[in-house]
């Protein structure tokens, strides 16, 4: 049986740069059958589904559902149900939980608050505080949006379980079908793309350390596409793995690769777009990084469900510089 995930393999389809994009994860737990669009089409109340989704509209809050590996039963009985909420931006990561039996109250959080990094009211509307057992192994498993979530995602999760991998939930949606099995490590918000048992278990044990496993590494949700290349590539060049070193500060687009002011050098009709991307290190080193959007060929399906085939967007990194530091002053 072809798959969207075995073409992306076999085609050498790269990882990089492909993660969900949201500065804040709302997670809520939602036990029974998922559908494609999951806060409207699960055992949740639509109208609650609904209102949560235009409720983190605009603000960097991702909301999803999460379930335990294994069957997914649901008796429809109120229960208590876990909800966590990830802020995910570099020197200000957290992850706090709570449990509630009214998930309605959800539409009490200020989200425009959570997606800028406050957690107050999450932590005084849902009674919450920081998750001190360990980072969130989150593994799609949505069969209802792809079936390579469902064909391997769910063994992911269930062989998680099974080696005692503490806090591995199956997730709604995380974006990339054809990377499957995907997995978003959360509080540093890294995700992973075809991603093994072992894997998983390194990049865990690189969050309790502070630091980045890149095998396998899409990039960082908080960053949308040309700053996760960016920030991948410094990794990579400057051999820095801890997990909050480097921030991206400024991503200008470019009219063309080079070239650093668009108004004197208009983009040729038909040129691929490309971003000047600004990262900074801890330490006062910078870099400027040359991205530009590239397209994966030959065409292929980029999910099992699509009807027609295509060319997957990439982030091709053309250049990594270094930026000289200034001395000091005399």
């Amino acid at each position: 049986m072809s798959t969207c995930a075995t073409a992306s393999r076999q085609l050498g389809e790269p990882l990089s740069a492909t993660a969900p994009t949201a500065t804040t994860w709302l997670l809520l737990e939602q036990p029974g059958p998922w559908g494609a669009e999951a806060l409207t089409s699960s055992h949740l109340d639509p109208v609650l589904g609904r209102a949560l989704e235009r409720a983190a509209q605009g603000t960097g809050v991702r909301v999803a559902l999460i379930r335990r590996p294994g069957r997914h039963a649901d008796c429809h009985t109120p229960s208590m149900r876990h909800v966590y909420a990830a802020h995910t931006l570099p020197g200000a990561t957290w992850l706090h939980g709570a449990v509630t039996a009214a998930p309605e109250q959800l539409l009490d959080l200020d989200f425009t608050a959570l997606g800028r990094g406050d957690h107050h009211t999450f932590d005084t509307v849902l009674t919450g505080g920081p998750h001190t057992a360990g980072p969130l192994a989150l593994v799609c498993t949505n069969g209802r949006r792809d079936r390579c979530c469902a064909l391997l995602g769910r063994p992911l999760a269930a062989e998680l379980a099974s080696r005692g991998v503490r806090d591995t939930w199956e997730v709604s949606h995380l974006g990339g079908h054809r990377f499957s099995p995907t997995l978003l490590v959360l509080p540093h918000g890294y995700a992973y793309g075809r991603a093994e048992a072992r894997l998983v278990e390194e990049a865990l044990h690189g969050v309790r350390e502070g630091r980045v496993v890149l095998d396998g590494c899409r990039g960082r949700s908080a960053w949308e596409r040309p700053a996760q290349a960016a920030e991948l590539a410094v990794r990579e060049a400057a051999g820095e793995y801890r997990a909050d070193a480097l921030t991206v500060v400024r991503t200008a687009p470019l009219a063309v690769p080079g070239v650093p002011d668009p108004a004197r050098a208009p983009r040729p009709e038909g040129a691929a777009p490309c971003w000047e991307v600004t990262v900074a290190h801890v330490d006062g080193r910078r870099w400027h990084v040359t991205v530009a959007r590239g397209a994966s060929g030959p065409p292929r399906a980029e999910s099992c469900g699509a009807s027609a085939l295509g060319t997957p967007a990439r982030m091709d990194v053309l250049a990594v510089r270094e930026l000289a530091v200034p001395g000091p002053h005399h």
